[in-house]
């Protein structure tokens, strides 16, 4: 009897590390300190300590059950960012530039490709927030996950300082609600997709005129991260009163959570294009309109508060950096809450 008897194969977990380096080697920093594969990743702190009075910032998530569509379609290069961006999304949302990142991904056996695959879906989301990947775990469990599952989960860290937080407190009724635009679902709501929808290859393997691309390639598109978008709204000198990550609990739970007390956030539903994916899983389900602005976010991954002197500038500085922004409502007097009409 052996470990690898057990169900653990140490050598797979070596192999993962080797074919996973170079994905990490391309999110590395000037920051990052030491190499892959010590027993923690070392982080200068120098830069931070130019700052008046830094903060750190930290977000952990997973993907949810979104994970199950990866295992279906046998397509695992995209999750990561997911994770990422789940991550990474509330940190930025809250005024922080991302500096690292860590990933733990359970699985029930180890394939040191599918392994490898996985972390260069986190290496992507990492270039794509400029953090740095600097540690992580794969965690062998047999026994207690089939050996074709894994399941994946992240933490971020990131800094600002402290009179650039974002922190909702300054926001005022007039102020100018600007969304961004999403690249679908997201990650969120897939337990409620997985009903709705028949789980299968051949269902996801179908293709929808009014999608422009089979369902499975429609639900897995990866979740947008918005840490550039924010960065060129602030870089346009553009004060960002508060900002709002719309994940799970959709419109009325996440909107309200940047608002001070005494104003509510009115959204018009007709002021962006809800995506067709949102349309479909509506009809598909016989879905309540209310419970879909509750539970997804509708094809916008971000809403921000600005001045309304600030609101056309702060739409061209978004499509100047690539998003999608438009003006989807403004600040009114009232209980801290999100009203759509």
């Amino acid at each position: 009897m052996d470990y690898k008897t057990a169900g653990v194969d140490i050598e797979a977990g070596y192999q993962s590390v080797e074919l996973m380096k170079k994905h990490v080697k391309e999110t590395i920093r000037p920051e990052v300190l030491g190499g892959l594969g010590g027993f923690s990743g070392a982080f200068s702190m120098e830069k931070i300590k130019q700052m008046e009075h830094p903060v750190l910032l930290s977000g952990t998530d997973g993907v949810g059950t979104k994970i199950k569509l990866a295992f279906l379609m046998d397509k695992h290069d995209t999750v990561g960012i997911d994770c990422v961006a789940m991550c990474i999304n509330d940190v930025a949302c809250a005024g922080g530039e991302p500096l690292f990142f860590l990933d733990y991904i359970a699985c029930g056996k180890n394939y040191p490709e599918k392994i490898a695959t996985i972390v260069s879906g986190v290496a992507e989301g990492c270039r794509q927030a400029g953090a740095a990947l600097i540690g992580g775990e794969t965690a062998e469990h047999p026994g207690l996950m089939p050996e074709d599952e894994y399941d994946l989960a992240g933490f971020a860290v990131g800094v600002a300082d402290e009179k650039d937080l974002i922190t909702g407190a300054h926001i005022k009724p007039g102020d100018v609600l600007v969304g961004i635009a999403s690249s679908g679902v997201h990650s969120n709501g897939f337990s409620l997709v997985r009903k709705v929808f028949e789980m299968t290859k051949e269902s996801l393997d179908t293709y929808y005129e009014e999608l422009g691309m089979t369902l499975g390639e429609a639900l897995i598109t990866p979740t947008r991260i918005y840490v550039k978008a924010l960065q060129a709204v602030r870089g346009a000198d553009i004060v960002i009163k508060g900002c709002s990550h719309i994940t799970g609990g959709g419109f009325y739970e996440n909107i309200p959570r940047m608002l001070p007390d005494g104003v509510k956030a009115v959204i018009h539903k007709d002021s962006y294009p809800v995506p067709p994916i949102f349309k479909l899983l509506q009809k598909t389900g016989n879905l309540e309109e209310k419970m879909m602005y509750n539970t997804y976010n509708m094809g916008l991954g971000m809403v921000l508060a600005v001045d309304a002197a600030d609101a056309d500038r702060t739409v061209a500085a978004l499509k100047e950096a690539g998003e999608a922004a438009y003006i989807v409502g403004k600040i009114e007097k009232g209980t801290k809450e999100a009203e759509l009409d």
